[in-house]
């Protein structure tokens, strides 16, 4: 893909002897859409159908981890819940998003994809318009989980049936960035959006403008292609063992912004992951049918796509994080005034990942495109160092927000097509889950870690100075760790990263 030339996935279970052909057209000898590792491929026609489909489906889930921040205050006033209960209205979600992750993209791969997919979406649905009916708190914390566990069950769906959907080459290329655009922009629009509906209508509108966005998606989902899956059993312990690991390690990130990393249900909650998560580890070593494949992360590049994904996704997120902090608290905005900063970011990461990014793919390889990614993600963030508690929106704030944006996009894409390359199609669910499930952990992990150091610095700088200043001084020591954890994507980038190995399929 990142040569320009057309390759195919070496399965794991052998090759059939000889060459290949019914891939290429007799006439121009040039590859079609089918493969016989993906039978039955939509026509080009049905390609942009599907693209639009897997893009809205993954912007809807991921708009839905921000859009509801700023609907808080609201939801507080109209549902009578104290301002320790609001928490759980996120972490609910949070929970079981990135809790189930990695069981539902083995039942996709399990039981069929566009099946699970459309489950997903329906209970997603079907969740936020409960949610936005919710008479009490406890109601809507309850409608929060299940729409959790919607996205959970319907994003690893939307990436593998892209992989499935999509052969290796310039047309995943061009899918790989607009799933990566739709990722990148739907945070930000979130907190935008939310602003807006939460002003001009009801905060029960932040839940209610998903049910649309399902309806106009289902129909759209026939023009996918399921792609090879495996009726084999479940590890069940493996998926116990998963599932509470996770979601403990993001309950104890989320309550360390409030609680502090000292607080003995954090730590409580700290040690059950580890115990849990190691448990996770022997039982894949041990179980005959693994959560996790062994052939998923073989692969170098695949297992530095998903590092560098935790790793990005814990900078980008405490990036968003400060900023946000910095112009309400230090500058005084609105929430949606605060909202609106965000466009320069917004038009930077589209600009990247539906356009930048793919192009890169186009003419250079994977890894120098990451690399790039990774270097306009540092330098953006540097600017943002520049910040003081005066800092016009001109000089720093744009074009901060604006470079940031490019290489995040980019470095999304990039990643992406690495972290999927060369999988064998039925287990493109489980492998989509990992990206998708590291990037949930590492955003949870880096606004926790990192505004730790944030408080440190701000405490140490308060003595005489002025408030706003303090502040500032501490967001900037937040985004000094950011641009350290973007240069460690660098490194593992340029030391793991290769170009794929062909396979004696690929050589016939």
């Amino acid at each position: 893909m990142a040569h320009g030339r057309e390759r195919f996935a070496v399965r794991e279970r052998g090759l059939r002897e000889g060459p290949d052909m019914s891939a290429y057209d007799e006439a121009s000898f040039e590859p079609t859409l089918e493969t016989s590792a993906s039978p039955g491929l939509p026509a080009p026609s049905g390609l942009g159908v599907a693209t639009f489909v897997i893009a809205l489906a993954r912007f809807m889930v991921v708009l839905d981890g921000t859009i509801m921040i700023v609907a808080l205050p609201s939801v507080g006033r109209s549902l009578h819940m104290a301002a320790s209960d609001l928490n759980w209205v996120l972490n609910a979600y949070a929970l079981t998003f990135g809790g189930l992750m990695l069981v539902a993209g083995r039942v996709g791969d399990l039981f069929g994809r566009k099946r699970v997919f459309r489950a997903g979406l329906v209970l997603f649905g079907t969740a936020s318009l409960l949610g936005g009916l919710a008479p009490t708190g406890t109601a809507l914390v309850v409608s929060r989980g299940l729409q959790g566990i919607g996205a959970a069950v319907a994003t690893p769906g939307a990436l593998s049936l892209l992989v499935s959907t999509f052969p290796e080459g310039e047309r995943r290329t061009r899918a790989l960035g607009l799933y990566g655009a739709a990722t990148g922009m739907a945070s930000v629009t979130g907190l935008l959006a939310g602003g807006v509906l939460t002003t001009y209508a009801s905060w029960r509108w932040v839940l209610w403008v998903n049910v649309p966005l399902v309806v106009v998606i289902l129909p759209g989902i026939t023009a996918l292609s399921e792609g090879e899956t495996e009726r084999t059993s479940i590890d069940l312990r493996g998926a116990v063992f998963a599932t509470f690991g996770v979601g403990a390690l993001i309950l104890a990130v989320n309550r360390v912004a409030e609680d502090g990393w000292s607080d003995a249900v954090v730590l409580a909650c700290l040690a059950v992951a580890a115990a849990l998560l190691v448990e996770f580890v022997y039982a894949q070593r041990s179980s005959p049918a693994p959560m996790i494949p062994r052939g998923v992360l073989n692969e170098p590049g695949r297992a530095a796509a998903n590092a560098v994904t935790v790793l990005t996704a814990a900078g980008t997120f405490a990036t968003f994080y400060f900023v946000t902090l910095y112009l309400q608290q230090v500058r005084g905005y609105s929430p949606l005034r605060t909202g609106l900063m965000f466009l320069p970011f917004a038009v930077g990461a589209g600009l990247a990942t539906g356009a930048v990014g793919p192009q890169l793919l186009k003419r250079a390889s994977e890894r120098v495109a990451l690399s790039l990614g990774l270097l306009l993600s540092a330098a953006g963030t540097g600017w943002f160092c520049t910040l003081t508690p005066h800092s016009a929106f001109l000089a720093v704030l744009m074009p901060a927000s604006a470079l940031t944006g490019v290489g995040i996009g980019v470095t999304a894409v990039a990643g992406t097509a690495i972290g999927v390359r060369g999988i064998d199609s039925s287990e493109a669910g489980i492998g989509s889950a990992l990206l998708t499930a590291g990037g949930q952990v590492g955003a949870a992990l880096g606004v926790a870690a990192l505004a730790g150091v944030a408080v440190w610095r701000s405490g140490h700088a308060a003595n005489g100075a002025d408030p706003g200043g303090a502040l500032t001084r501490g967001y900037v020591a937040g985004f000094e760790v950011a641009i350290g954890l973007y240069a460690v994507c660098l490194v593992i980038t340029l030391v793991v990263v290769r170009p794929m190995v062909q396979g004696p399929r690929e050589a016939e």
